[in-house]
């Protein structure tokens, strides 16, 4: 006698076929997923790979290089060397590490964006039999919500004050100090500048690769342009690019920063960050009476919430309002 089973197979032997293929389907499957794909540093370059194939920024690729980095590190002290090694209790683990090394918060979140990025990556690019995403039971950690200061109208004009137009290195320093107001782009926008971006019969300079890859035109006030102007005119490199050395080569951004370094110090200041000119530009347009959605266009923010960081309230505005308003001030007054 045959069991139903046997009967089955027995009547219909297509099912035999069906499922030795399945059979042989998954372990051939096993075997090319072994050989290779779980490996954490094969994987980490392939994934950097992928981001640049992908024409993600100089600036995407840098960081996903430092934050892959960084978690190899981790794993490492843990004796991790497989993807599949990697649990949900491992990743929170990871987060606490960057926390008691003196991560911040924003850096935290950062670490966490890019490892879910590369997990999920992972998971797409090979498919993994029996395997689930860890990063799925770990929710992203908290970034409380800064107020980020611009840099200040005075110390902004401090600055504008000690850089010698006369001289081809104090117009350069201008003209970027202007720019950074005037724009509110971004620091790697604005090095990446050349001549033939630049219209300053219209007035306006394109960004021919913002963030994500993005195209957009911002503008550039009369006194921006003159200042440029006389800045090029003042040249006699061949450079295509719009702003340069003393020895002729692509300002980078070390050399940026420099610049902001010396000329704070030069009146007494702490340097700015290159970001506080970006919120600078945000908030006075913002007081300007500019809508919302027009300046999302100029600062290259793909979504509106973005921009609410900006436009918090900082301590001058909160100032401001509570001496129009306060209390005590006000029931005196009365008296």
């Amino acid at each position: 006698m045959f069991t139903s089973q046997e009967k089955t197979i027995l009547i219909n032997p297509y099912r035999i076929n069906q499922s030795i293929n399945h059979s042989l389907d998954h372990v051939f499957k096993e075997i090319n997923f072994n050989s290779g794909s779980n490996d954490l540093t094969q994987c980490m370059d392939s994934f950097i790979l992928d981001r640049k194939a992908q024409n993600l920024s100089d600036g995407t690729i840098r960081f996903y290089q430092t934050k892959m980095k960084l978690l190899l590190s981790f794993l490492k002290e843990c004796e991790i060397s497989q993807i599949t090694e990697i649990t949900p209790q491992i990743i929170r683990d990871y987060l606490i590490y960057l926390e008691e090394r003196g991560h911040n918060p924003g850096g935290i979140h950062a670490a966490y964006r890019a490892l879910k990025a590369f997990l999920n990556w992972w998971e797409d690019e090979f498919e993994p039999p029996n395997w689930r995403n860890p990063i799925r039971k770990v929710r992203a950690p908290k970034v409380p919500v800064e107020i980020l200061e611009p840099v200040k109208s005075d110390e902004a004009i401090k600055l504008l004050s000690v850089c010698n137009t006369k001289t081809l290195l104090g117009l350069r320093d201008c003209a970027i100090l202007l720019t950074l107001m005037d724009t509110g782009v971004r620091a790697s926008e604005l090095l990446a500048m050349t001549r033939k971006d630049i219209d300053l019969r219209n007035g306006k300079i394109i960004i021919r690769k913002g963030k994500g890859s993005k195209f957009r035109i911002v503008f550039i006030s009369d006194k921006t342009q003159q200042v440029i102007k006389h800045y090029l005119k003042k040249r006699d490199d061949f450079s295509q690019y719009l702003w340069i050395t003393q020895s002729g080569s692509q300002l980078q951004y070390s050399g940026l920063r420099q610049i902001m370094r010396r000329r704070a110090k030069d009146v007494g200041i702490e340097p700015p960050s290159l970001h506080s000119f970006r919120r600078y530009f945000a908030l006075q347009m913002l007081r300007s009476g500019v809508d919302i959605f027009s300046l999302q266009k100029l600062m290259g923010h793909s979504d509106i919430q973005i921009l609410r960081r900006y436009l918090q309230q900082t301590e001058e505005d909160i100032r401001s309002a509570h001496k129009l308003g306060g209390p005590v001030n006000n029931l005196l007054n009365l008296s």
